[in-house]
């Protein structure tokens, strides 16, 4: 059976140091940092003291989001609503009426890890030892619900193919990418609404310090502290904020003269079981490369078509691993690599979101034709650079053609998600 063309005509980002997608282009290009000190991660004694927070800036009076009643969600639920109103406007599209038709082309796949873990300990736990159940009230269950942002927004967008959540771990941002793209090339949609949200939450972050797997030698310098393929990374940096995309059928948007960013070519997901050196935190080597082959074989690309990776890269001793696993599979060393940075230099870890916040940063360089700083990389890991090459990893903005790009995630469990890119053009 032939697929269905995927591509992409509106994008939506609340990021840490941007509130939209414009402020985030501006970020990426200037490569500034959006992590800052942390007096919440002081006060409760985490070792890391450092993150990257995002700020909705959602405007509740706004008549259609109180008619949906978005005042009442909290700040997963508002920060996956400010960017996917963005991308919803970016794409061309109005806004439905309240009483309008239910549109059954359209549907609605938002990841998160724990979006409702603050209301959970801030107000059911305490009334509930208090023995105050009914006080709890009727909005309770939608804020700590994983599906919670997806059910606002196919009310506000009246979206009726299907309304659902994705868990799975740091890949369910491109997880959730992928399911909708696949849901068009199926023919199960005409159009999704797709992405992820992570708000701020020292609660959600407790475990991960614990672990120590965050970075707590930069807490002085927080713009440094967040190192992928540095030798002085110590772990990563949490981050916040939302990533949203209006992924359409190419024949829809072609027939409605939307703008078209660009299209989904290629994907796959996999799970390496913890088998073969894979563990619920460290990759199964195998299962990455199979992800990262499958991608291409999908996509029918040879190595040298790569012209950009956005990796996952972290800055955790897993990165050499990755590096590693792309050069493996591209067959490609110093001098013939592609450029390849981390947006979490920038922005840091933002767990459930990273992977679409990640591929929004990937869409707009190629858009803009440039690869982002690859910050604090002065000091590039000795065996990165012997794998790769010291020109890979850009120390300052590249502005390149970019035709063809890849995106990768992996995250606890062993899990795999890899998505590769083509830049629109006319005609093609």
């Amino acid at each position: 059976m032939e697929h269905r063309r995927v591509v992409i005509t509106g994008i939506g980002t609340v990021a840490p140091g941007a509130k939209n997608s414009e402020e985030f282009l501006e970020l990426l290009k200037e490569g500034r940092s959006g992590i800052k000190f942390s007096a919440e991660q002081e006060e409760y004694g985490f070792e890391c003291q450092v993150a990257g927070k995002a700020e909705s800036g959602i405007d509740l009076n706004d008549p259609i989001l109180k008619y949906h009643e978005v005042q009442l969600g909290n700040d997963f639920i508002q920060l996956a609503c400010t960017a996917a109103l963005e991308a919803w406007k970016s794409a061309g599209l109005d806004i439905p009426e309240p009483d309008s038709e239910v549109d059954y082309r359209t549907g609605v796949v938002i990841g998160g890890i724990t979006p409702g873990t603050d209301v959970i300990v801030d107000k059911i736990a305490p009334l509930i030892k208090r023995k105050k159940v009914r006080r709890l009230g009727s909005q309770i269950v939608p804020n700590v619900m994983p599906s919670g942002a997806s059910a606002y927004l196919s009310s506000i967008f009246a979206a009726g193919a299907y309304s659902y959540s994705l868990n799975s771990a740091c890949s369910t941002g491109t997880d959730s990418i992928i399911n909708g793209a696949a849901s068009i090339w199926l023919g199960f949609a005409d159009r999704m609404i797709v992405g992820a949200s992570e708000h701020y939450s020292p609660y959600n972050l407790a475990g991960f310090d614990s672990m120590r797997l965050m970075n707590k030698q930069w807490n002085h310098e927080p713009e440094r502290a967040s190192r992928p393929l540095s030798n002085t990374a110590h772990g990563f940096v949490p981050g916040s904020g939302a990533g949203i995309l209006i992924l359409e059928a190419h024949d829809v948007a072609i027939a409605r003269g939307a703008k078209i960013y660009g299209e989904i070519i290629g994907s796959a997901v996999n799970c390496g079981a913890q088998r073969g050196g894979g563990t619920m935190t460290y990759p199964n080597k195998d299962g990455v490369i199979r992800a990262l082959n499958t991608a291409l074989g999908y996509s029918q690309l040879t190595p040298s078509d790569i012209d950009y990776i956005n990796g996952h890269l972290s800055g955790t001793v897993a990165d050499v691993l990755e590096i590693s696993n792309w050069r493996d599979v591209l067959k490609l060393g110093p001098g013939k690599f592609p450029p390849i940075n981390s947006t979490k230099a920038l922005i840091g870890h933002c767990l459930g979101a990273a992977g679409a916040l990640e591929f929004n940063a990937m869409v707009l360089q190629v858009e803009n034709n440039f690869v982002h700083q690859a910050l604090n990389t002065e000091d590039i890991h000795p065996e990165i650079e012997g794998m790769i090459g010291r020109e890979a990893v850009p120390m300052q903005r590249l502005d390149k053609e970019i035709n063809i790009a890849a995106k990768a995630s992996f995250g606890f469990g062993d899990v795999n998600s890899v998505i590769i890119y083509k830049k629109w053009k006319e005609n093609a």
